[in-house]
């Protein structure tokens, strides 16, 4: 079987969910570099692997695939490695509820109504809108709270192995740690500050990192 090939960005945190899972596993993998955000819009050959214009997009062996929690579950269920999702019912829930939770609450205030504003934003010497830094901000809270409560105590959020879960969160708390409220926000909750520290320092995590990280 050949190398898969991941279609995406490297600064992408979602390009990057993808490349944690594959790095996990200990697979061999291309990144194309796919730009989606050019004033031309979104290359022609991308829109045959994605009608939708987004990253990543995947392909092994023939088998194209698109959205990111497909493509994670099939690098964890196409190749040998440490399993990444856990096999009892109320642990493997447990992970679908904190990818489901990053999905749709964490990923849009984080991503893009932080840390777009306070780093991309300020880089292009453009003056952030407050008040929609704030908004995003209160969510963003709610979100670390609700991800505390399901951590609690334990290493990984479905217990002491590593899963889809804690690689789904990580890429996009990196970017909202990046700034100067997303970090005061995540030292108001020790046990995801503890978690977020252990997940930055693996490998996996350290050959993967943005042009936002390394510039840092």
């Amino acid at each position: 079987m050949g190398d898969p090939v991941l279609y995406g960005l490297s600064r992408s945190v979602y390009t990057r969910v993808a490349r944690l899972a594959l790095e996990e596993k200990g697979v061999r993998y291309t990144l194309e570099e796919v730009e989606i955000f050019e004033s031309t819009g979104v290359p022609v050959d991308h829109l045959a692997r994605n009608p939708f214009g987004r990253i990543p997009a995947f392909a092994h062996d023939g088998f194209m695939l698109y959205e990111t929690g497909a493509i994670t579950r099939y690098i964890d269920e196409a190749f040998v490695g440490s399993r990444l999702q856990p096999q009892d019912a109320p642990a493997r829930a447990r992970m679908n509820q904190v990818i489901g939770i990053v999905d749709s609450y964490a990923y849009r205030p984080m991503v893009w109504g932080v840390f777009a504003a306070r780093i991309v934003t300020a880089r292009a010497g453009a003056r952030p809108d407050d008040g929609i830094v704030a908004k995003a901000l209160a969510k963003s809270h709610t979100c670390c709270h609700a991800l505390e409560e399901i951590l609690g105590s334990k290493r990984y959020f479905t217990g002491d192995e590593l899963t889809l879960a804690d690689l789904h969160a990580l890429p996009i708390l990196l970017y909202f740690a990046l700034t100067r409220e997303g970090a005061a926000a995540l030292s108001e909750h020790p046990n995801l500050r503890a978690w977020f520290d252990n997940m930055a320092a693996r490998p996996s995590v350290q050959r993967t990192k943005s042009k936002y990280e390394l510039e840092q």
